[in-house]
């Protein structure tokens, strides 16, 4: 399985991760995480795969989290509801998402990209 990168194209945080890809020759799928937002399964098994806890995967300082109020909600909910809120909106997900099927690397430090991607 090739690497996909999950990303919006607005975020500068991806832009520098697919800059750190492409300078290190790694090949990899983009994805647009709000045109194409990660099913469910998809978010449990990148999840999962990451060893993360599921609040890792909110992106914190987004619009629609504060919107939402998903600080206070997220405090009492399951992973079934958090992984519901994250399936519902690409904007809530914290990005990129880098994953090759087994390792899954969330947000940009290249300490971890070059531990996980090199």
């Amino acid at each position: 399985m090739g690497v996909f990168v999950y990303f919006y194209p607005n975020c500068g945080t991806c832009k520098k991760a697919l800059k750190w890809l492409d300078n290190h020759g790694v090949t990899y799928d983009s994805i647009h995480i709000v045109e194409q937002t990660p099913s469910e399964d998809t978010l449990k098994n990148l999840i999962e795969k990451s060893g993360l806890p599921p609040k890792k995967f909110f992106n914190t300082s987004g619009k629609k989290y504060r919107e939402l109020g998903l600080k206070n909600k997220l405090k009492d909910a399951t992973e079934d509801e958090m992984i519901d809120y994250l399936a519902s909106d690409g904007m809530l997900i914290k990005r990129p998402i880098v994953t090759n099927g087994d390792k899954v690397t969330v947000g940009f430090k290249e300490e971890t990209f070059e531990e996980t991607w090199k």
